[in-house]
């Protein structure tokens, strides 16, 4: 692997065949996506749309499948995309700082895994914001910032093989009182609760590194602390 700086977007062009490897680099993400599509509402007319921003591999995609959305996913990284449109995720090459998508005209946006990666985070929240229609859904997790987070994400995490290595920069890692705030600017209301692995799940993880067959080897639970992950939902506020 060539030598980047940590959260370098091409870290994931190399590690690109991890998106979908039963029990790869990526098996947490695969567990947070289920969890987040928990949070997803059915549709509730044809047609809706679900904005997937930096859907990397795709790994929402089996678990939106039967809400009736159009699954649209915008990356960076056309080697992700590739992988996202085997799923059946419309693919836009695009950054989610500079949405290319019209204001009002998603229903659900989902941002997994992107919030504790993104250089502007005000810019970022400020588009996400504006594709969503007012009356629209706001579903995410991410990565709080304090000493807990860093040290279990990055310095054990990594040495773990838990999350590959470099792929996070803990200055990127945000609270929830600050994406509180940011949602709020744009008349969204977040409510967060804190998740974490299943433990039995991560000890066979951990232990076999590869996923049996047909059986997923753990999922995330909802959990009273927000120290390390945690989730977001809110609702844009509709104007009269």
């Amino acid at each position: 692997m060539v030598s980047m700086r940590r959260n370098d977007p091409r870290l994931y062009d190399e590690l690109a065949g991890e998106w979908w490897r039963p029990g790869g680099g990526f098996e947490l993400l695969h567990w947070l996506a289920a969890a987040r599509a928990e949070l997803v509402p059915p549709a509730s007319a044809p047609g809706q749309v679900l904005l997937d921003a930096g859907c990397g591999g795709g790994l929402l995609a089996p678990h939106v499948r039967a809400l009736g959305y159009r699954h649209v996913g915008v990356d960076l990284r056309v080697s992700g995309l590739v992988r996202a449109a085997e799923r059946g995720v419309a693919p836009i090459a695009g950054d989610v700082t500079a949405l290319p998508l019209a204001d009002d005209s998603v229903d659900v946006v989902v941002a997994g895994e992107i919030l504790e990666h993104v250089t502007d985070l005000r810019g970022t929240v400020a588009e996400l914001c504006r594709v969503l229609r007012p009356g629209g859904r706001v579903v995410l997790d991410t990565v709080n910032d304090n000493a807990v987070s860093r040290f279990l994400t990055v310095t054990l995490g990594e040495r773990l093989g838990v999350a590959p290595i470099g792929v996070h920069d803990p200055a990127l890692f945000v609270t929830p009182e600050r994406l509180r705030a940011e949602f709020g600017r744009h008349g969204v209301r977040l409510a967060v609760r804190g998740v974490r692995p299943s433990l039995p799940g991560m000890v066979r993880w951990l232990a076999l590194r590869r996923e049996p067959a047909g059986r997923p080897l753990g999922r995330m639970v909802p959990t009273f602390s927000t120290a390390v992950l945690y989730q977001g939902a809110g609702r844009k506020e509709v104007l009269v």
